[in-house]
Order: C-alpha cells, then structure tokens, then sequence
C-alpha cells in the first residue's frame, strides 16, 4: 500500500478549531477520513515551528491520497504537503529499471 508523510501547518481558522478539539479529536478525525478511504494512520505527531503536525499514512493508492488533500486543502483550515515515501526495496527496483534519459545540451 502506498505510503504517504503528511506536513501540515495551520492556518488561523484551524488552530482555534484545534484548540476547542484537542489533539484528540483531531486524531479521530484524521483517523476517520483516512480510515474511510480503505487506509491508515502509522504515526501522527504534533510539533511546533514551520509545521504544526506530521503524520504517516498508507492510502489504497495516490488516488486517496489526493482525494483527502483536495478536500483539507479546501478547508481553508490547514496548508498541507504529501510526500510519497519508498522503502529501501522500492529504491533498489527503480535502481535497476533502464532509464532512456538525455540531459539538455547533450
């Protein structure tokens, strides 16, 4: 299953809302989204500076997880990034794999 981090900051809307939920109801929330779209939540953590909270997530496949940042994104209550992440196995696959590739100028 695709595994995704997930970096996301508040925007002014979203913290009050945080602040009147807790921690742990933003959890489920994002348990229950997630959860809806056939995946899971591997590890959410909260932090404070550039990003407010950071999770890893396995989605079904990109198409969820897409699905689950157009929905936030339109929110308005979080800016958010999703970087797909590979294992070591995955790397060593696109290692092998015959690439046909020409930089510029060459």
């Amino acid at each position: 299953m695709p595994k995704f981090l997930i970096q996301a900051a508040y925007t002014p809307e979203g913290t009050k809302g945080l602040l009147e939920e807790g921690a742990s109801g933003r959890r489920a929330a994002v348990d229950e989204v997630v959860t809806g779209l056939g995946g899971t939540v591997e590890a959410m953590y909260f932090a404070f500076g550039e990003d407010d909270l950071m999770c890893i997530v396995d989605f079904p496949d990109p198409v969820s997880m897409a699905a689950v940042s157009l929905r936030v994104k339109a929110s308005g209550a979080l800016r958010t990034r999703a970087t797909a992440l590979l294992t070591v196995e995955e790397i060593d696959e696109a290692a092998r794999r015959q690439v046909s590739f020409r930089p510029p100028g060459a």
